[in-house]
């Protein structure tokens, strides 16, 4: 059960919510292992070195190497999480993940980090605007978009009790909180955040928070609301969806990734499939690259701040 909070401040570093998380796993279960391709600063994990030193391993620049590891350790029945870049853990290794974590039958949880515009300076080659889109086609893989730290620490333990390729993509940094600490979820179902008659809004991740504001905005406009944290996009919650959006003037969706095999392509793929005739806007990037600046400049320069969200919505 789930509580939106009314404290909407920024909460703790993304990153060190899972290396917490996976510290308390280590210490409940023997088998999990922790792997990093070479961003242990980076990613707060080098911490995890000294709490359990025989269960962490720095795999240096060779993520494919880390996932067939990670292939490896499962096959021992081992419980491994690998974490790098949202780009490198998905475009760079995905031949790897794809034939030796889906394709073999084995556990590889992986955390992808800093989406999207979440790259900041690392620029164009650190961007990732398409990893949801790689992710989903791995048969029966899950993936999911932590909204704030709450809904992380909690898929990262669900994870860990699952078999399967699953992957979870977030800042490293610290993102406003959308959920009450105590708060549960169920993977593949969406969690229904406010219930409307006029327009349905669909979102995933760091977004959620920027989508609450703008249904208060369309709210004060006159509009009543429905929004939709869709934080599971692979299995989606197709019966939430297509009973969501019954009877709406339209239908957004709001990611922070692009608009081709995210989750405005799974809900587009729903709702047609189901003969939804109710119109459809997809909110995400289209047909760019990424590229330097700061977190809070790209998330304008890409049209993905509550104001250019509203600009392009255009209610």
């Amino acid at each position: 059960m789930f509580k939106l909070t009314d404290n909407q401040e920024i909460g703790k570093e993304l990153r060190m919510v899972v290396v917490d998380t996976i510290k308390e796993l280590m210490k409940e279960n023997d088998r999990v292992i922790a792997l990093d391709a070479d961003l242990g600063s980076a990613s707060g994990w080098t911490s995890l070195e000294g709490s359990s030193k025989e269960r962490f391993f720095n795999m240096g620049i060779a993520e494919a190497n880390m996932v067939g590891v990670a292939a490896g350790l499962s096959l021992e029945k081992f419980v491994p999480f690998i974490h790098t870049f949202g780009p490198f853990a998905t475009r760079r290794v995905f031949d790897q993940m794809f034939i030796s974590g889906g394709y073999a039958g084995n556990t590889i949880n992986v955390y992808g980090s800093d989406p999207g515009f979440a790259a900041g300076p690392n620029g164009g080659t650190h961007t990732t605007w398409e990893d949801v889109a790689l992710m989903r086609m791995i048969p029966n893989s899950v993936i999911c978009d932590a909204a704030d730290e709450v809904q992380m620490a909690w898929i990262i333990r669900e994870f860990s009790q699952m078999t399967g390729v699953h992957y979870v993509r977030g800042n490293r940094k610290a993102v406003h909180k959308v959920y009450e600490p105590g708060s549960t979820f169920e993977l593949g179902k969406g969690n229904l955040l406010q219930e409307g008659t006029d327009i349905l809004l669909v979102a995933a991740g760091q977004l959620v928070f920027e989508t609450l504001l703008l249904a208060k905005r369309l709210s004060d406009k006159g509009y009543s609301v429905s929004v939709i944290d869709m934080f599971t996009i692979k299995p989606l919650d197709k019966q939430l969806l297509l009973e969501q959006a019954n009877g709406k003037q339209v239908i957004i969706t709001i990611e922070n990734h692009s608009i081709y095999g995210g989750l405005g392509s799974a809900v587009a793929e729903t709702l047609a499939e189901n003969a939804c005739a109710v119109p459809l806007k997809r909110i995400g990037v289209d047909e760019r690259f990424g590229q330097v600046g700061t977190p809070a400049f790209l998330q304008e320069e890409f049209g993905l701040t509550v104001d250019k969200i509203e600009e392009r919505v255009g209610l």
